[in-house]
């Protein structure tokens, strides 16, 4: 039977998805912004994020009053508190896009360092991660949450190299020791996107199973 609390759960589903399309959006932009030294897409990244904040208010408020009123129980409480994890790892999201974006501005300026294809390459990987968490939570799908959490290794042997090639540039050039550290910086805001999509993809597996699957056993005994 469909009841108020379906209803308003529907709701609280629809400003995630929301959100997520606000935050996809962001970290698309602010990648764009880096390899294109695109100024206006970094303000449109700085500017937007004022409504991915106000989500995340909508959202919990809107969550605490069914925990409060509505007593939900099973699935239903721990979708409720899924959409919590979820809408507070997303505004974290949308804080890296931003940081990405200021970083873009600085380094708009001033010559282009030789690391933009490898910096675009995590990029991608990145919001991928992120898109496939949104698409796992949209759907419920268990599996498609899995293979995010996966994809994080690789996200995490880019950001490894990635600063080993600036740090060596650096050392070699010094000169562009501060175009270096933002860069490593930005590299540094891109593998935390990754780490962050995990944490959705995590939230995912629990709202359908009620499990928490940070520790690798879960994993090994799939």
């Amino acid at each position: 039977m469909y009841t108020h609390l379906h209803e308003e759960i529907e709701t609280l589903k629809l400003k995630v998805l929301k959100m997520v399309s606000l935050t996809e959006d962001a970290v698309e932009k602010s990648i764009k912004a880096y390899v294109n030294k695109d100024l206006y897409l970094a303000e449109e990244v700085q500017d937007g994020d004022v409504e991915v904040n106000r989500l995340e208010v909508e959202i919990d408020e809107l969550a605490l009053r069914l925990l409060a009123l509505e007593q939900p129980v099973a699935g239903d409480l721990r979708f409720i508190l899924g959409c919590m994890r979820i809408s507070v790892d997303l505004e974290r999201i949308a804080d890296e896009a931003v940081n990405i974006a200021e970083r873009s501005i600085m380094l708009s300026s001033r010559p282009a360092l030789p690391f933009h294809e490898n910096v675009r390459e995590m990029g991608s990987k990145a919001l991928a991660m992120l898109r496939h968490a949104a698409q796992a939570f949209s759907s419920g799908n268990v599996e498609a949450a899995l293979q995010v959490c996966s994809l994080d290794n690789e996200v995490d042997v880019l950001n490894h190299k990635n600063m080993r090639e600036v740090i060596e540039y650096m050392i070699h050039d010094t000169p562009a020791i501060e175009r270096s550290v933002h860069t490593i910086i930005l590299i540094r805001r891109l593998e935390r996107i990754g780490d962050l999509a995990t944490n959705i993809a995590e939230s995912v597996v629990f709202i359908a199973r009620g499990v928490n699957i940070k520790h690798k056993l879960y994993f090994d005994e799939r």
